[in-house]
């Protein structure tokens, strides 16, 4: 038995009551808007601010998509490490006073290994004719997963070297903690980036479509809101809920219709060699070309219409803006339900009103895996440029072996002429 209760200590088994408190967050809302609002009650206070940071933030956010694809990319990258930052912090907060060693250091240093290997991943997939004329590039292309894995091998081997006696289960605790956030950011924001690849349309519609929800359903709540809907989040509401979901739906319809007639949006983004430019030209596909289609029977006495006119994609836009709302939201509650496991009301105090890049994002890292799988599922189909780029990076004995199969093949279905089989 006494042994028992000294490995009962050694584990330093905690409830969730001895969690150490996490110093609330410092009010950064700027003093001029302090004074404006002075003189209305807290409830008030906190619509505007909410309201005039959102505008703010919208209006930056349509001059990055002006600035371009590569603009949109940096956008992110930084907000997936501010992402990381803020979760890693709180992990730093609650364990601070176990002077644990290496914690943050190894924290940063995984997330730059993560990075490494998902962005050099890109970089092969996307940038092969760069590569190719570059031959120090080439080295770290061709054994970059040798070294990723190098990389993180050496990480690991830290983190073992650090281990503290009566504090093995609270390291291990924040190995996981570690773990798990470049699960929720890095991988996530991996996939934004390949969702951008695609066409920026499939980058504008899914995260304006979250924002569009996030706003209307605060909207609704907040005039209409009677009936709590969970109790991790208690000013979310059903009339919110439902509120943000019709606004959704149609948001997303008729702004797809709007991106949809331009190529800057619709064509995939291409990075041109010559130029050193992402370029976004092409004939665009047949998801965003008009078609007519018969209105069902049953709507068309009340739309009195028999057809109608609309870009295939907005029908694809429908279950996009159908998982920003009604799924979606299940990102904020399971960051609702993690930040009341550790006593904070929000992850931090980087936007007035809003709280933390975290607490606006959270839905967005949810969303992008739904898209990524939307698009290999039911959109994605061979890609005859990228397979090009690709075959470009042989050795020319291999491409003359590929060469001779295609040509082969070709011969055999008739495709090729006669005069050509010599």
């Amino acid at each position: 038995e006494v042994d028992l209760e000294e490995r009962l200590h050694e584990l330093d088994l905690r409830s969730d009551s001895d969690i150490p408190d996490v110093p609330p967050p410092t009010d950064s809302t700027p003093e001029i808007l302090k004074k404006a609002l002075s003189g209305l009650s807290a409830r008030w206070k906190n619509w505007w601010i909410r309201g005039i940071l959102s505008l703010a933030m919208i209006s930056g956010f349509f001059l990055i998509i002006y600035l371009g694809s590569f603009m949109l990319m940096l956008l992110v990258l930084s907000i997936q490490v501010k992402c990381y930052h803020e979760i890693i912090t709180i992990g730093y907060r609650v364990y601070h006073s176990y002077d644990l060693p290496w914690f943050r250091s190894l924290s940063w240093y995984f997330l730059l290994c993560v990075n490494y290997f998902f962005y050099g991943e890109t970089v092969a997939d996307y940038f092969a004719t760069f590569v190719q004329r570059r031959e120090q590039l080439q080295f770290l292309i061709r054994y970059h997963r040798f070294i990723s894995f190098t990389l993180y091998l050496t990480g690991f081997c830290m983190f073992v070297l650090s281990l503290v006696k009566k504090h093995y289960r609270l390291q291990f605790y924040m190995f996981a903690w570690t773990h798990v956030t470049l699960l929720i950011t890095v991988t996530q924001s991996h996939l934004v980036i390949q969702n951008l690849f695609e066409g920026m349309i499939w980058f504008l519609v899914p995260i304006s479509s979250v924002i569009c929800n996030d706003i209307t359903a605060y909207i609704f709540g907040f005039f209409f809101g009677r009936t709590p809907l969970i109790k991790l989040s208690p000013k979310k509401t059903w009339e919110g809920f439902i509120g943000g979901f019709f606004s959704t739906v149609v948001f997303g319809f008729i702004f797809s219709y709007f991106l949809a007639q331009h190529q800057y949006f619709v064509c995939p983004v291409e990075y041109n060699s010559e130029t050193n430019r992402f370029v976004t030209e092409c004939e665009p596909s047949e998801l965003f070309q008009m078609k007519k289609y018969s209105v069902p029977p049953l709507l068309q006495p009340v739309l009195g219409w028999e057809t109608v006119n609309m870009y295939p994609f907005q029908m694809h836009s429908f279950a996009l803006s159908t998982f920003a709302s009604l799924i979606g939201p299940f990102g904020g509650f399971f960051a609702s339900g993690f930040k009341r496991a550790f006593k904070i009301k929000d992850f931090a105090d980087t936007i007035p009103g809003h709280g933390g890049i975290m607490d606006r994002f959270d839905c967005q890292y949810l969303m992008a895996t739904f898209v990524h799988v939307y698009i290999t599922s039911f959109i994605r189909g061979p890609n005859p440029s990228k397979l090009l780029k690709q075959l470009l990076i042989l050795q020319p004995e291999q491409q003359l072996s590929v060469y001779k199969t295609l040509k082969s093949h070709l011969v055999e279905k008739g495709i090729l002429q006669p005069s050509l089989r010599g």
